[in-house]
């Protein structure tokens, strides 16, 4: 059940059925499914990608990463994973999609933060 016990009976005593928290619990899980099904996907086929990373001893604005992999796991409305670029990796703890060629992923870390990737240089 993605809601906590006592979100589960805020909810019972607010009048909402029991079948229906089920229901919304499992929405929850299939979007959190969805969305880190999408996020594989934008790097999966991507040999490159373009990110707004603060990286030390860079004086660029824009990040280029060339793509190893990218391996994605849900629990509930959790995204956890790992971003793996061609010399270096970090742990994904979350993400969403912001358009077709543009998403945000929280890494954790050495980074410790929200980074956005894009196909292209422009869309950052």
């Amino acid at each position: 059940m993605h809601f906590t016990q006592r979100e589960q009976q805020a909810l019972r005593d607010a009048g909402v059925e029991q079948a229906t928290i089920e229901a919304a619990s499992d929405a929850v899980v299939e979007a959190t499914d969805d969305a880190a099904g999408e996020l594989e996907a934008f790097f999966d086929g991507r040999e490159t990608v373009y990110s707004d990373m603060d990286i030390a001893h860079s004086s660029s604005e824009i990040q280029e990463h060339t793509v190893e992999y990218c391996d994605l796991f849900t629990h509930a409305d959790d995204i956890r994973g790992y971003l793996r670029f061609d010399t270096w990796g970090v742990p994904v703890e979350g993400g969403r999609i912001l358009s077709e060629e543009k998403v945000e992923l929280s890494l954790g870390p050495t980074v410790h933060g929200r980074v956005r990737f894009a196909a292209d240089e422009d869309a950052l």
